[in-house]
């Protein structure tokens, strides 16, 4: 038959819900993943329960599939609700027992309800294994403990979620469950799952009938009844254990259960305290006599009921909550404003006591340390030995001082990364220093505090340079003219240096000293010196001296072998020794104004590679300097420009030299690429 108290709403009009697997972050993965095996973990029990209040897709699915495999003969409709697994993936708030409730309407209307009763069957047979089933196992040895765990332990998972919504479970009574839910086609789903769960727990067939509650909230009571003529509770115990249902037949006193329980209390039917705790007792003095008698105060005077969260403060609505975790904050009696255990929390279980109409609350404070001890003025004797509060307070401490000590300690951590991140900083800032005046290798070495030991290199091309006129100039202009002059000057050549990656080694008055080939060597270092170089010219072409006229420079270039190292302790220079510094020095003298005059061994290099397109006009061999030895009717040669193959011949100089540069580094990148291939 048809669901007689739930109102068939459409996919369109029906509030989606996110199941379990979008609901909570209970990811067993990553939550267990530390722990060895399959041991039992409040993951689990909370995915057991979560199976029966908020099931996820795959579960769903899984069991539907089960579904239309066995009952398809008797309602053939079921096969149109065969789907894949993927279509469903792509929709991750997707409600799938909402359409397929409005699916089974379509089919037959008459059985939805028997029909999802089945699929709760399905559900618990297809998905309640392995660990899950255990997590089921532990909530009780028969069908009423489970109810009532289940009421219990779900209220905590709640809580630890802080979870507000009105869904839940209450273990009213004997076999009666309550279920709320804004789910109506959940209702019918448990009713399944209770049926199947019974049978594969403790092995019985109950009779459950489902009928709706009024009120503005959805609920559902399930009323289970069960054939066994004697009760598991007697026989477990067996009749020499029963115990007498007189409470005059008590076998402590009154003051002596105080004693025991000292957070404890007892409610009549009005709800008015008829006993307290020793605990209470001192804390309410003046408002309790002798022997725990409190004078008949009311429970909602003294105590604020905090959870279960709704609770009426009715005599028979808190039996019926009896299996519930009860959570009471203590109010200032009247009287007493200053009353110093305001807001105390106590956290225990309602107990119902049938043989004096009574209820009797049992807990113990809700605490996490010494400090919330004392401020509410209490002392660990108000603790009873076999209270596990008291270990919860002293782990409290220790796990504090831990925690305390771990911040301690991250602080430090934090002081030394963020000390250490400071040096490191610095220490850039002083390596960046040195290598402006060093090549990087040599700068990290003296930073260190390295011993810098001198070192021959092969095949270093340097360039010296002079002004033409440069005495005059000086002579005719003053010492801030010039310094302004050579500074904008040499400015731009530093830029030169950068782009070309050269080594500019020093500059002495007008002479601009580079070199290559010191501290990176490659095919190319006498091409990059010689592009500067007519870079350089150019340059000198944008810059006038004091009295306009255009500054005039004059450029030498060799290649040879030199030796290089730091001089001096104080303001340390790198410096080049050797013959073939001289010579260099020799072709910067023996050039013209605004020429560039180049050795034979330079020449050499620049015409290794036939693909660059240097114009060099030869010299005279008179101009060959005296020192050059072993010349053998070898020639200097002026270099007047270069011309890239790739470009036109009325392309700027610059736009000639910056292809030449992007094919260096091509070619280079490739020779690398080989040898690291070969």
């Amino acid at each position: 038959m048809a669901c007689p108290f739930a109102k068939h709403v459409s996919s369109e009009q029906f509030q989606r819900q996110p199941s379990i697997a979008e609901a909570h972050n209970w990811n067993l993965d990553e939550d267990l993943s530390e722990i060895p095996g399959d041991a039992l973990t409040l993951t689990h029990l909370n995915a057991a329960i979560q199976l029966l209040t908020a099931p996820s897709i795959d579960n769903v699915h899984e069991a539907l599939m089960s579904l239309i495999s066995k009952y398809s003969n008797r309602w053939p409709g079921l096969s149109k609700l065969k789907s894949e697994r993927s279509e469903l993936s792509i929709y991750p708030h997707y409600d799938y027992l909402a359409d397929i409730q409005d699916n089974l309407t379509q089919i037959d209307e008459s059985a939805v309800s028997e029909i999802l009763v089945h699929l709760g069957e399905e559900l618990i047979q297809t998905a309640c294994v392995g660990v899950i089933e255990r997590a089921f196992k532990c909530l009780g040895s028969d069908l009423q403990e489970f109810l009532g765990s289940l009421d219990g332990v779900y209220d905590v998972l709640k809580l630890q979620e802080e979870d507000i919504s009105d869904t839940g479970f209450v273990c009213a009574g004997e076999g009666e469950l309550i279920f709320t839910s804004e789910r109506p086609v959940l209702a019918w789903l448990l009713l399944g799952c209770l049926r199947a769960l019974a049978r594969l727990l403790f092995s019985c067939e109950p009779e459950i009938e489902l009928e709706p509650l009024p009120g503005d909230t959805p609920r559902y009571r399930y009323l289970l009844r069960v054939d066994d003529p004697v009760p598991a509770a007697l026989e477990r115990r067996g009749p020499a254990d029963i115990v007498s249902g007189d409470a005059r037949d008590l076998k402590v006193s009154n003051q002596f259960f105080c004693d025991a329980f000292p957070w404890h209390f007892i409610m009549d039917e009005q709800l008015r305290l008829v006993q307290m705790g020793s605990a209470f007792s001192r804390l309410f003095k003046g408002h309790v006599g002798a022997g725990g008698s409190t004078g008949l105060l009311c429970a909602s005077t003294v105590f604020r009921f905090k959870r279960p969260r709704g609770l009426q403060l009715h005599f028979r609505e808190i039996v019926r909550r009896t299996n519930t975790p009860f959570m009471i904050s203590l109010r200032a009696p009247p009287g007493r404003p200053d009353f110093f255990a305001k807001g105390l929390e106590i956290k225990g279980q309602m107990v119902f006591c049938p043989e004096s109409n009574a209820l009797l609350f049992v807990g113990s404070p809700f605490l996490d340390g010494l400090e919330g001890l004392t401020c509410n003025g209490l002392f660990i004797s108000d603790i009873p030995l076999h209270d596990a509060t008291r270990e919860v307070i002293l782990v409290g401490e220790q796990a504090r001082a831990q925690d305390g000590l771990r911040r301690r300690m991250d602080k430090l951590k934090s002081s030394i990364e963020e000390a250490n991140a400071a040096v490191i900083k610095e220490r850039k800032k002083n390596v960046s220093l040195l290598q402006l005046i060093f090549p990087a290798e040599i700068a990290e070495r003296l930073w260190l505090g390295a011993q810098i030991d001198a070192k021959t290199y092969p095949e270093v091309t340097m360039l010296f340079s002079d002004i033409v006129g440069f005495t005059s100039i000086c002579s005719r202009a003053t010492p801030f003219m010039v310094i302004n002059m050579l500074e904008n000057l040499y400015k731009h050549f530093d830029e030169l240096c950068g782009f070309f990656d050269v080594y500019k080694v020093e500059t002495i008055g007008d002479a601009y000293c580079v070199a290559s080939g010191l501290h990176r060597a490659s095919d190319y270092d006498a091409h990059k010196v010689a592009w500067m170089a007519l870079r350089m010219i150019e340059t000198c072409t944008l810059y006038n001296t004091h009295d306009g006229q255009h500054i005039k420079m004059r450029i030498g270039i060799h290649t040879g072998t030199v030796l290089a190292g730091v001089v001096g302790r104080k303001m340390p220079r790198y410096c080049l020794f050797g013959h073939n510094v001289t010579i260099a020095n020799k072709f910067e003298s023996g050039s013209e104004a605004c020429k560039i005059n180049i050795s034979p061994t330079t020449r050499e290099w620049l015409v290794k590679h036939p693909d660059y397109g240097f114009q060099l006009d030869a010299r005279d061999a008179s101009h060959m300097p005296k020192e050059f030895t072993d010349s053998k009717g070898l020639t200097c040669y002026f270099l007047e420009g270069y011309k890239h193959p790739t470009l036109g011949s009325d392309r700027p100089l610059q736009e000639h030299i910056d292809e030449a540069m992007r094919q260096t580094l091509q070619d280079t990148t490739e020779t690398i690429t080989l040898e690291v291939v070969q």
